[in-house]
Order: C-alpha cells, then structure tokens, then sequence
C-alpha cells in the first residue's frame, strides 16, 4: 500500500498540498486493516512525502525538483 499511496503522490494523483485519504478510506480501498492504513500514513510522513495536521488531516508536502529543473 506504501508503493500505491507513494506513486500516487509521485505521479501528481494527490497534488502537493492536497488531502491524502484517511486512514478509514485506505482501510476501504485496500482492505486492511486501520492499524496497518496508520502505518502506510506514518511511513509516507517519515519519507518526507506528507505532514500530518491533528484534527485537520494529513497532506501532500511539497516534492524536491530534481537537479537542473525549477
């Protein structure tokens, strides 16, 4: 589910700065359980993918351009 969530931020899916899904949808989509969509949201947040805002949600960062471009 990691994979997914990240290529989806990756490919511009969920945009920089847009809500990612909670914990109870990825629950949903992928079948598993909350515990383990908690997971996939901490392991996005601690690759530096996302930032989670208590009570308000947890959102796309901004990506690093990579060298040469921007």
């Amino acid at each position: 589910m990691f994979d997914v969530m990240r290529e989806r931020i990756v490919d511009g899916t969920y945009a920089p700065g847009g809500r990612l899904p909670s914990a109870m949808a990825i629950c949903d989509e992928f079948e598993i359980s909350q515990v383990t969509a908690k997971r996939v949201l901490k392991e996005l947040r601690e690759a530096g993918l996302a930032a989670m805002y208590p009570g308000v949600g947890t959102f796309v960062t901004e990506l690093p351009q990579p060298p040469g471009e921007g």
